[in-house]
C-alpha cells in the first residue's frame, strides 16, 4: 500500500480496479491491529503505575511496529502479486506456443498470488499472538482497544485465507496447494488455541 492516507486507499479500494481487493485490505487491517497493540504499550508507558511494566511493553511496542510495517509491505505485495495475474491474464494466446507461455506465466503467477496472502495470515497470528501479550502487560484502561486489536487480527487472518483459496480454485499444482492448504490449517489451529 503505497497511498498517503487512509482515505486515498479506501477511494481505490472502493473503485471498479482489480486492485487493492480484498488480500491487500486483509493486510491493512492486520496494521491497523498491530497499530492498536503499539497504541496501548505507549499508553501504559505514560502511566507511571505500571512503572514495573515499562520494559515489557517497550519490548511489545518494538515488534507491534515491525508487524505493522510487514503489514502494510504485505499489503503491496497483494497487490504486486494479483497485478501479476491480470498480466497474465492478457497474455496473447493467438497461437499454441503463445498460450502454453499465457498458461506458464498464469500458473507462476497464481502460485505467487496464493502464497502472498498466506504470509500475510502468518503474520496476522503473530499479531494476534503480540495483542495477548499486551493483553497481560497494558494497562488495564485500554483493554477493549487490545480485545479491538485481537478481533482486527483474527479478520485478517480469515481475510487473508480466503485470498489464498481463491487462488487455489484456478492452480493445477496439487503439490503446492496441498502444503498451502496444510499450512493454513496449522495457522487455523495456532489461532483458535489463542
Amino acid at each position: 500500500m503505497d497511498r498517503t492516507s487512509l482515505e486515498e486507499y479506501l477511494e481505490h479500494l472502493a473503485s471498479g480496479e482489480p486492485t487493492p481487493g480484498g488480500g491487500s485490505a486483509a493486510a491493512v487491517v492486520g496494521a491497523v491491529a498491530a497499530a492498536l497493540v503499539a497504541m496501548v504499550g505507549r499508553l501504559t508507558l505514560a502511566s507511571p503505575k505500571s512503572a514495573e511494566r515499562h520494559a515489557d511493553a517497550h519490548r511489545l511496542i518494538g515488534r507491534a511496529d515491525a508487524l505493522r510495517s510487514a503489514c502494510l509491505a504485505g499489503a503491496r505485495a497483494d497487490e504486486e502479486a494479483y497485478d501479476a495475474v491480470v498480466a497474465a491474464q492478457r497474455l496473447a494466446r493467438s497461437t499454441d506456443e503463445e498460450k502454453a507461455a499465457r498458461a506458464a506465466a498464469l500458473q507462476l503467477a497464481l502460485a505467487r498470488a496464493a502464497e502472498t496472502p498466506l504470509r500475510n495470515a502468518e503474520t496476522a497470528l503473530s499479531i494476534l499472538r503480540l495483542a495477548g501479550e499486551m493483553a497481560r502487560v497494558g494497562t488495564p484502561h485500554a483493554q477493549s482497544d487490545v480485545r479491538c486489536a485481537q478481533a482486527f487480527a483474527r479478520a485478517a487472518l480469515q481475510g487473508s485465507f480466503e485470498n489464498v483459496r481463491v487462488n487455489h480454485e484456478y492452480l493445477k499444482d496439487e503439490a503446492l496447494v496441498a502444503a498451502q492448504r496444510a499450512r493454513m490449517e496449522a495457522l487455523g489451529r495456532q489461532a483458535a488455541e489463542l
